[in-house]
């Protein structure tokens, strides 16, 4: 069978919206790498300056410029991988032009190995050689306390990932109850009522952004999932769109009807190859039955959903970066206000949620937003998932009631630190929150609570570190993280992660007063000026190392060379 041609592979996608991504993507797979003719034909056939579309693609991680390099091994070297031993696995695998990746959304089974469009579990220092073995997304592991759950109420039932098993356990009977019973007005007030925030990061009220996005003039509207779950320690989206993908699905409907929008995107991470197929074929299946497209179960509502992969950029986390990669564009941050649900994609109203906070929605309009806030502890609404893994017995993906306490969560329901170790130290918001760790480990799991203990619970990453690990090594190798990703469009995150990562590396002052002063000295400029959340949040990590491991911190100090001591005084 002939290779399809550059023109078959951009017209198969050309008419539609937010084309480029597909478009590269069907390159990069067909010649193994981007070249220069093919560039050149995509920069014509989309009318995009040649150099701006080099800039864009280089931007990127995975899309590679040299002849082959698609299927070359890419080696997760993210927190919780680089303890088990990432650096002997990438060295195996050398002769086959392995190169590091950073966290690549497997923290509940490392080590993860992207080839191709093929993801492979390695084994680092335990088993450095070959063979490797394909592994699927384990299931989150059953609630230990028996506490309700929303999103993972049925996960665990054999099927749910199928259109018969969705709906077999409840699925669609929000959609087709808003459609014959309740007005858009409605599903926004109820969602509302419910208190769902955003499950993301941001935390901000659904109903507030739905009703934001449903006033604004201006269309077609659009609503976008945002499932580019690149914040190290986190991996509850791969759970929830390899085994409820309708739910999302789903949620995303409601939302259209909610709000007006006639077109919606899933942008998956490029990690996440299996994920990418499994979705097609879900929506492919809530199409085919009338679920999606025009006149939806008989009503006068269209709406369609279309796919796209990104590929391999921490940044496009970000809703307005995320909106710039749709669109073909560099994928930096946008200046705010104006805001997506004004401006959003292609300068429209926009409504841009998490995976997790769509798939909230349908069991909220099945079971009523009473429902849903009585799930949360005290005054918290709701619940949610986090993603745990590290040195604890039972990693994986607990939907917790909000408010519950972290020592429940890390003792009674993950089972604690592992034989014979204590817990240091957690992160919190996968990398961003920083440490918690001593007696701060006695905080409720929600943001009033962790804010004032200067953290945040973010998506709801958390990553356990006990009493072998190196917490400075541990905070250097995150800021290495940090300042891999930083986009480099302001000049505070830019180079300020930089700065914070050399002094973490045995760079900068060797004295603890003037070390700590500078170190805190690069962090409150970052928090002030930086543009995004990266070069704001990234200081937390030092900020937490301060304030909990002045020791270790002293420690690394003291044994920097002599002749590096003597240079600096020089």
């Amino acid at each position: 069978m002939a290779q399809p041609t550059d023109q078959d592979l951009i017209s198969n996608w050309q008419d539609e919206p937010a084309p480029l991504l597909p478009i590269l993507h069907a390159f990069h797979r067909r010649d193994g790498y981007l070249g220069e003719e093919s560039l050149r034909a995509v920069a014509t056939a989309l009318r995009i300056p040649l150099a701006d579309l080099y800039g864009t693609v280089t931007f990127y991680h995975h899309f590679s410029r040299e002849s082959g390099g698609h299927g070359h091994p890419r080696v997760c070297t993210g927190p919780i991988c680089a303890q088990h031993g990432a650096q002997a696995l990438l060295a195996a695998l050398a002769d086959q032009g392995a190169t590091p990746m950073p966290c690549a959304g497997r923290c509940d089974a490392p080590i993860p190995v992207l080839v191709g469009d093929q993801v492979w579990t390695g084994h680092g220092d335990e088993q450095p050689a070959l063979p490797l073995a394909a592994t699927p997304s384990p299931l989150p592991p059953p609630n230990p306390a028996g506490s309700p759950e929303c999103v993972f109420a049925h996960i665990r039932t054999p099927g749910r990932n199928t259109l018969a098993g969705y709906r077999a356990t409840g699925g669609y009977q929000a959609l087709r109850r808003a459609l014959q019973e309740l007005t858009p007005a409605d599903v926004i007030e109820q969602v509302r009522a419910s208190g769902l925030a955003g499950r993301g990061g941001a935390g901000f009220p659904t109903g507030v952004k739905w009703q934001a996005v449903a006033d604004a003039p201006g269309a077609p509207k659009t609503i976008v999932c945002n499932a580019d779950e690149g914040e190290p320690g986190c991996f509850k989206d791969r759970a929830l769109l390899d085994y409820d993908p309708f739910a999302v699905i789903e949620g995303m409907t409601l939302a259209a009807y909610a709000t007006g929008a006639t077109r919606g995107f899933i942008y998956l991470r490029y990690e996440y190859p299996a994920t990418y197929h499994l979705l097609a074929q879900a929506l492919a299946a809530a199409r085919e039955a009338g679920y999606l497209g025009p006149q939806i179960l008989g009503s006068d509502f269209s709406f369609e959903i279309y796919l796209r992969r990104g590929a391999g950029a921490y940044i496009c986390g970000e809703e307005t970066a995320l909106l710039n990669s749709l669109e073909g564009r560099h994928p930096f941050p946008r200046n705010r206000p104006p805001y997506p649900v004004t401006h959003g994609f292609e300068g429209l109203p926009t409504v841009v949620n998490n995976v997790e906070t769509l798939a909230s929605v349908p069991p909220i309009l099945r079971h009523g937003p009473d429902w849903y806030r009585a799930l949360g502890l005290g005054e918290q609404a709701g619940t949610k998932v986090i993603s745990l893994s590290g040195d604890i017995q039972r990693p994986g993906n607990y939907e917790i009631p909000m408010g519950l306490p972290l020592r429940t969560l890390l003792y009674d329901w993950a089972g604690g630190p592992l034989p014979g170790h204590t817990i240091q130290a957690v992160t919190m918001a996968g990398l961003s929150g920083g440490f918690l760790a001593g007696d701060d480990l006695d905080v409720n799991l929600d943001d009033p609570s962790l804010r004032r203990k200067g953290t945040f619970l973010g998506a709801g990453g958390i990553m356990v570190f006990d009493d072998r690990r190196d917490m400075v090594q541990v905070a250097a190798d995150a800021m290495a993280f940090f300042a891999h990703e930083s986009c480099g469009k302001c000049f505070p995150c830019r180079i300020g992660t930089q700065r914070l990562h050399e002094r973490l590396d045995g760079g900068g002052p060797s004295t603890w007063e003037a070390w700590q002063q500078e170190v805190a000295d690069l962090g409150r400029t970052m928090r002030a000026l930086s543009a995004c959340g990266l070069g704001q949040a990234a200081p937390m990590v030092t900020d937490s190392l301060v304030r909990y491991f002045p020791v270790q911190i002293q420690a690394h100090l003291a044994a920097r060379p002599a002749d590096q001591v003597q240079h600096e005084k020089e």
